[in-house]
């Protein structure tokens, strides 16, 4: 698990970066919750997710947005974190040019810019978005959503509640084509306390299915 520095559009951002083996390896990146309430991407939840895609030999990285931990720049509302995935979604792909599958996985803040990604780059055919804030962000640029993927949550989150994210659930499975598989954790909070082999257990069985079919 190489620690990794690369460019980013308000200078270096610090990562870790796990290479697939072989040719054509699939591609994933990994975004981390809040920067301004302690996300980072050493996260738990980030951190399994790293290691959900490493385990199927993607080429994955997981890295720090501007202004946590090495990496530089100020905290930018969203708009530059956006551009720091965009950067290392583009460090990625300068390693695997011919990579086929190209799939993005957030937490929390972390979702949400994973989803504008996923709008911006057509070559992003999956999805992980684990507890995304529709209660406190606007996801109405998912008109529509150009991906099939998977959307989890916890029925007790006191930060997102579970209507907010129904009903953005409820528009994007209006949209031809397109699969949005929509996961509830009963009884699990914001953070997964207590419910993240669950977590884990269930984003698992998900990406082997989607990769299943793909293949």
């Amino acid at each position: 698990m190489p620690e990794v520095i690369f460019n980013g559009p308000a200078g270096r951002l610090e990562g870790r970066y796990h290479p697939g083996q072989g040719d054509n390896v699939p591609i994933a990146i990994i975004l981390h919750p809040h920067p301004q309430f302690g996300g980072t991407m050493n996260n738990q939840i980030v951190y399994d997710l790293f290691y959900t895609f490493a385990k199927r030999n993607f080429a994955v990285l997981r890295f720090n947005f501007r202004s946590v931990g090495r990496s530089q720049g100020n905290f930018d509302h969203g708009t530059g974190e956006l551009s720091d995935a965009a950067a290392a979604l583009d460090w990625v792909q300068s390693f695997n040019s011919d990579a086929g599958i190209c799939w993005v996985a957030g937490f929390s803040f972390g979702a949400w810019i994973a989803m504008q990604l996923l709008m911006r780059r057509p070559e992003i055919k999956g999805f992980v978005s684990v507890a995304p804030p529709a209660n406190l962000y606007d996801f109405s640029f998912l008109a529509p959503c150009p991906s099939s993927g998977l959307i989890i949550h916890g029925s007790k989150d006191a930060i997102v509640p579970s209507n907010s994210v129904k009903s953005l659930v409820d528009r994007l499975k209006t949209q031809k084509n397109i699969l949005i598989e929509h996961q509830t954790i009963s009884n699990a909070n914001h953070f997964f306390e207590n419910h993240n082999q669950d977590l884990y257990r269930r984003i698992n069985t998900y990406i082997d299915k989607r990769m299943a079919e793909i293949n």
